[in-house]
């Protein structure tokens, strides 16, 4: 395993509900996997990706969890666009 240097920024994954822990409510698929959070911050010592990681946040809140990405970046996005919800909002003048 590579151990990554303190001070890298990294992300990091913590399990909030287990399955078991999971409303009996929502949907079989969704209740089956855990409800995690993911949180980016600088490492506060070397740790190796999959193992137990301590990070320190831009607000400078100190978080432990398993470390999962190294640098990450954002690779969300709003999807395609809809040419019918163009004009929503324009009064009718498009």
């Amino acid at each position: 395993m590579n151990t990554i240097p303190a001070e890298t920024w990294v992300e990091i994954e913590q399990v909030i509900l287990t399955p078991a822990q999971r409303a009996p409510g929502i949907p079989d698929d969704t209740r089956a996997t855990p409800y995690v959070r993911r949180i980016s911050g600088f490492l506060t010592a070397p740790a190796a990706v999959g193992g137990d990681a301590t990070i320190r946040t831009l607000i400078g809140r100190t978080l432990t969890g398993t470390l999962r990405v190294v640098n990450p970046s954002y690779s969300h996005s709003f999807g395609d666009t809809v040419p019918e919800l163009l004009n929503i909002g324009l009064g009718g003048q498009a």
